[in-house]
């Protein structure tokens, strides 16, 4: 007989081992990990140590994953809870800054406004962007998150950073349905911000400086 039917033959007769329990005791197979003989009941213990290591290892990243967004809703807790407290366009722009350097690690942090209000000074937030980065802001379904390559938002970092930054995330601002401006996050780490990480709490910032700014510049 082939090992297919073998195995096809005790699938369809499970009560084989019950009429035929002495030769449970007798059969013996290779050790998963040696080169010696080990009994079918060792060999299923061996199967249920190593499924309940697997399932021990993926409790405890979703042990970790959990600890890690706890303290990155912490965060977005304290940055919108200031946010809601600054009163002005400088102290929102000081805000923002001050919580994504120093509570986010972000290094490099950039703004950019498409529109400048009469009463606002000419600031580096309302240099003037191109219509094809705003035609781009305006696809954003979601943050982009990836290279700087091809992106004019990397000068925005400055002259002496941009040649330094490895990875971006833009995320479009938006108030009312239409694209205000948007934010550019730089990293040196080329996988701080990569294609297909998750965005959830990038859009959440976006939608907080969105309504921030657009109350202060009302």
């Amino acid at each position: 007989m082939k090992s297919e039917e073998v195995a096809l033959y005790l699938q369809s007769n499970p009560q084989f081992f019950e009429e035929h329990a002495e030769l449970v005791s007798h059969i013996v197979i290779p050790h998963p990990h040696g080169g010696r003989t080990i009994s079918i009941t060792e060999r299923q213990m061996l199967s249920l140590r190593d499924k309940n290591r697997h399932l021990e290892t993926k409790l405890s990243e979703m042990l970790q994953f959990g600890e890690e967004n706890d303290a990155i809703s912490e965060k977005m807790h304290r940055l919108g809870v200031a946010m809601v407290a600054a009163a002005t366009f400088q102290s929102v722009l000081h805000t923002l800054n001050f919580h994504l350097r120093d509570d986010f690690s972000i290094p490099h942090v950039a703004l950019r406004l498409w529109d400048r209000p009469e009463k606002i000074d000419e600031l580096p937030e309302f240099t003037e962007v191109s219509e094809a980065l705003q035609a781009f802001a305006e696809t954003l379904s979601q943050p982009y998150c990836g290279s700087t390559t091809g992106f004019e938002t990397s000068s925005w970092f400055g002259a002496g950073a941009a040649q330094h930054i490895r990875s971006q995330a833009l995320i479009a601002m938006r108030n009312g349905g239409g694209t205000i401006g948007m934010i550019a996050l730089g990293s040196e780490d080329g996988q701080r911000f990569f294609s297909g990480m998750g965005t959830l709490y990038l859009e959440r910032l976006g939608e907080l400086a969105s309504a921030a700014l657009a109350r202060v510049l009302r």
